[in-house]
């Protein structure tokens, strides 16, 4: 946890320095400088499936930070969880923010915290009966991506990433447990690669050109 704690301050630290050094931008309010979007995520892990979905509204603070809110939805599934043969269906539904950093035009970096609601089926190897539980967890998604069309002054562009969750919750829809099979109280905990692929879209486009 200490680890993930300095490195959110290392995130928050550069993006006050380079706010503080960025004497180009202009001050106050614009509402060009509105977007929303949405990107669709996609993840196959060992025995693990991953889908989802992650709508966005937010706002570009500077040509090189762009900052807003999400709503996550995840479904996935894994075989071999607990044993061999069962199956845990699990479906995440939880609210998120997020910032990105761009060093250049089309390459960025990403932070975004989410805390999702999940819940939990697990089906038990041979007919037993199927177990259903309800739950919450915190995400950290950390990682960086591509972005394909964004030009100074623009909000609308395609892009492409790649993020972890560092907080390695069991609970999380973004990690793979692995029970060893003496003993299955004993878990290992795998972060999973997170592939988002979407649209960033201008709400008042051709504004601020």
């Amino acid at each position: 946890m200490k680890k993930l704690v300095t490195l959110y301050l290392v995130f928050l630290f550069f993006s006050t320095a380079l706010m503080a050094q960025d004497d180009e931008e202009q001050r106050g309010f614009k509402k060009e400088n509105l977007f929303a979007g949405g990107s669709i995520t996609v993840s196959f892990f060992n025995s693990q499936t991953l889908l989802g979905a992650n709508p966005f509204f937010g706002y570009k603070i500077a040509n090189w930070l762009d900052a807003g809110v999400a709503l996550n939805y995840v479904y996935s599934g894994t075989r071999d969880y607990y044993q061999y043969n069962d199956k845990v269906r699990q479906t995440v539904l939880g609210p998120g923010a997020f910032a990105r950093l761009y060093p250049v035009s089309f390459l960025f970096a990403q932070c975004q915290f989410e805390h999702n609601f999940s819940k939990f089926k697990y089906v038990p190897p041979g007919g037993s009966p199927v177990e259903t539980t309800t739950g919450d967890a915190n995400s950290l998604l950390v990682g960086g991506g591509f972005a394909q069309g964004r030009e100074k002054g623009s909000n609308t562009f395609y892009y492409i990433c790649l993020l972890f969750d560092v907080m390695k919750n069991p609970e999380s829809p973004y990690v793979n447990v692995t029970s060893n099979p003496s003993n299955p109280l004993e878990k290992r905990v795998d972060m999973i690669p997170i592939i988002r692929a979407g649209i960033n879209v201008s709400l008042f486009s051709g504004r601020n050109k």
